[in-house]
């Protein structure tokens, strides 16, 4: 019941990367990218991907992330943005708060942040709740 779980995590097929920095490079700036991005070198900018990002073990980030699923082995400093699945591996150090629908934290990782927990229903009803006051507002003009 409480045994270590394998995830099928089909993104982290090297096949299917599409980006990768290697762990001797560095860059400094904002990436954006569409599929997926594997880092194991060192990026000092923001990161938004339509797709995946694998960060591994040497892998680092000093900035934003935003993306559908991330793997963090390595470490992020900065907010991150996941619109489905974040998973810190047992060496993975993530320091900055959080959005994400589905969120796993393998044992020894690091999470030092806030953490704000997003799934359909619940942006359904804040759309919703939105659209109440907008038509609200528009009534009282």
């Amino acid at each position: 019941m409480f045994g270590k779980k394998e995830y099928d995590n089909n993104y982290n097929n090297s096949d299917q990367i599409d980006t990768i920095i290697g762990k001797n490079s560095k860059i400094e700036g904002k990436i954006t990218t569409n599929g997926t991005i594997r880092i194991d070198g060192t990026l000092d900018g923001d990161l938004f991907v339509q797709g995946n990002v694998i960060i591994g073990e040497s892998g680092k980030v000093n900035g934003n992330v935003e993306c559908f699923n991330i793997e963090l082995s390595g470490t992020i400093t900065g907010n991150t943005v996941s619109k489905e699945q974040l998973r810190i591996t047992n060496s993975g150090k993530l320091l900055g708060d959080i959005v994400v629908k589905s969120f796993i934290v393998d044992e020894n990782a690091v999470f030092e942040g806030s953490c704000t927990m997003k799934n359909d229903k619940s942006e359904i009803v804040n759309n919703e709740k939105s659209k109440k006051t907008a038509n609200k507002d528009a009534k009282n003009s």
